[in-house]
């Protein structure tokens, strides 16, 4: 385990005004077998935040517990735009602006690539507006407007990622949290993805990305956070965390 470091955002300044998410003392458990502890964390607004980890770290359950897919434990706080949505369900977490790319894409691979991504939008009712938006994440995706009448489950891996990407910023999200971006992809892939994702972020959609890849996750991200066995160890700059040695000995084989 890499030695704890700093508190999260003791080394990068977060006014109070700029934080998006703010997630203070959250544990988590399956049962009686605890996966998250005392989890502080914090997103602000037009960033993009990297939490990285190994296999196993409680990444995922991170994300799922933000989501409402799992309940944490009471006196844990998972705050939204000032709304507190720890316990909320994910239909109501989903309403305020909150929306996860899950980890293996999770598509339907009976249906067609356009009826995959307009289930992005299945709360909207402005035909115009989920048109428009169509046209914009095709144009992000010209890969995909190619095959957009396929059924999704034809499509290779980086393709389908891009469709889940697609069908995430359908929902028109404040916050876009994305599970394992990199998982099975070939580098190439991965390197068009992250400069599709600098392209959304810069569009203003706020991005929290999980990675077993260490050194792609914090390449793209402004700040990361380190997580290990369920608890953050480290929080810094993207780049100084490329730099701590403690890093570069866990994860980077350096």
């Amino acid at each position: 385990m890499v030695a704890p470091g700093p508190d999260p955002g003791s080394q990068v300044s977060l006014q109070t005004s700029d934080l998006l998410l703010q997630i203070r003392n959250l544990n988590v458990a399956y049962g009686d077998v605890q996966v998250l502890w005392d989890v502080d964390l914090d997103v602000r607004r037009g960033e993009i935040v990297a939490l990285v980890g190994s296999n196993g770290a409680g990444k995922s359950t991170l994300l799922t517990t933000i989501s409402g897919l799992v309940t944490p434990r009471p006196g844990s706080s998972i705050l939204f735009q000032g709304q507190e949505l720890a316990g909320a369900t994910s239909r109501a977490i989903f309403e305020a602006g909150i929306v996860q790319v899950p980890e293996g894409r999770h598509l339907f691979g009976s249906m067609t690539v356009r009826e995959n991504l307009l289930l992005g939008a299945f709360r909207r009712r402005n035909k115009a507006e989920i048109e428009s938006d169509l046209e914009h994440v095709l144009g992000l995706f010209p890969r995909i407007r190619e095959r957009l009448n396929q059924l999704a489950s034809k499509l290779s891996g980086g393709e389908q990622q891009m469709v889940a990407i697609g069908r995430g910023l359908m929902a028109r999200p404040t916050l876009l949290m994305i599970d394992e971006l990199s998982l099975g992809l070939a580098p190439v892939i991965i390197d068009g993805l992250l400069e599709i994702l600098q392209k959304i972020n810069q569009s203003g959609t706020t991005i929290l990305i999980v990675e077993q890849d260490v050194q792609t996750a914090l390449e793209l991200a402004s700040r990361g956070y380190v997580l290990e066995t369920g608890y953050i160890t480290l929080s810094d700059s993207a780049k100084l965390l490329l730099q701590d040695e403690r890093v570069k000995k866990a994860y980077l084989g350096i």
